[in-house]
């Protein structure tokens, strides 16, 4: 994401949506009241009888509308905000709704540009380029193939075979595994083609075989491949990989694999009973203290207005702060936690200690020493 212009009086930004997280970033920075332009097409009233029929029925143009509804289509890559136009050339008071995709510049004007908004700006122009990682998790007859881009994690192809076993026929097995192979490394080069990284995982030593394949039949495709174990093929192998901080630094440059990173090890200090803060209260204490390091707020959560402050706070004391997909695995388990989590700079216990379901209890001794 590019921030071209802004005006701090008056809440204008223009900005340019450079990668397909950007639309993600950009469906929770505007909300409902927002003033929002883009270049548009609409047909137009006041064409003369004489211009051509396409000219007169549609027109590009640049429209303003006042945000009612906004809609992030990830599968199909695209944004679209609706509500009355209040700036244009003519249909002012009319809907019209604003399809917003990659590579488009857009102003959005707020009555403030909030915490949680600057957080997501921040991070969309730290991410310009974001690399694409495929995430190949393979298994005899169960495989799954993911594109992991920044906040976009989608779902490139499910490999699901039956396969003859050896016992019933060592010919037939064999030919089954062979074309299975063959399947997975087709797809691989047509998808690695495009990506900058592949991370080649599961158990057995399928894995092998296939990379040993498609250093054959792309020496290109396969100069990208890392090798790593998982204990499942298919989705529940993409799962564990982007949980998995070995591959960390092959998915560093993606939001996704980072926000999955940072909930895992939200989840470990939780467990262990030390720099952690869960649920708004602990969180507010935490803030108070000047003792987080990295902020974990859902996406659902970034309006609600007893978190705004939280965000607001920790930016304030220099913390990261990361929002967490809701629709993802991290922000399911971020969302069992209250929605609202921090890891902290230090060994710190809230003013009531949590039990081991998560209900307050006794005032603490000490450190907390479990969760």
């Amino acid at each position: 994401m590019r921030l071209i212009h802004e005006d701090r009086k008056t809440g204008l930004l223009k900005l340019r949506l450079e990668t397909p997280s950007d639309l993600w970033r950009i469906s929770r920075i505007v909300q409902p009241g927002d003033r929002v332009g883009a270049s548009t097409t609409r047909r137009d009233p006041e064409a003369p009888e004489d211009a051509p029929a396409a000219q007169r029925e549609r027109r590009r143009v640049w429209l303003v509308v006042l945000a009612e509804a906004v809609e992030f289509h990830g599968f199909s890559k695209h944004v679209r905000v609706t509500g009355p136009i209040v700036e244009g050339p003519f249909d002012i008071g009319r809907h019209h709704t604003l399809d917003l995709e990659e590579r488009e510049d857009l102003t959005v004007q707020k009555a403030s540009v909030s915490a949680s908004d600057r957080a997501l700006l921040e991070e969309g122009m730290r991410r310009e380029g974001e690399a694409t990682v495929l995430i190949a998790a393979v298994d005899w007859g169960e495989s799954t193939i993911a594109r992991a881009r920044g906040r976009v994690v989608e779902g490139v192809a499910d490999v699901n075979r039956t396969l003859a076993g050896k016992q019933f026929g060592g010919d037939q097995s064999d030919k089954d595994r062979r074309k299975y192979i063959e399947e997975l490394v087709g797809l691989l080069v047509r998808e690695g083609e495009r990506a900058d990284a592949i991370v080649l995982a599961g158990p057995g030593f399928l894995k092998e075989s296939v990379m040993k394949s498609l250093h054959e039949a792309s020496p290109k495709v396969g100069g990208k491949v890392r090798l790593f174990s998982a204990s499942a093929g298919g989705r529940a192998g993409v799962d564990e990989i982007l949980r998995s901080g070995r591959a960390s630094e092959v998915l560093a440059t993606s939001v996704a694999a980072e926000e999955v990173a940072l909930v895992e090890r939200l989840m470990e200090a939780v467990a262990g009973g030390r720099r952690a803060a869960v649920g708004q209260s602990e969180v507010s204490e935490a803030v108070s203290a000047g003792a987080i390091e990295v902020l974990l707020v859902g996406d659902g959560k970034l309006r609600d207005p007893a978190v705004i402050p939280l965000v607001d706070g920790a930016r304030g004391n220099r913390a990261k702060v990361v929002v967490v997909r809701d629709d993802g695995d991290a922000g399911k388990r971020l969302a069992s936690l209250g929605g609202v989590a921090a890891l902290l700079r230090y060994d710190w216990a809230p003013t009531v200690a949590r039990s081991p379901r998560g209900a307050p209890g006794r005032l603490p001794e000490g450190p907390r020493t479990g969760a």
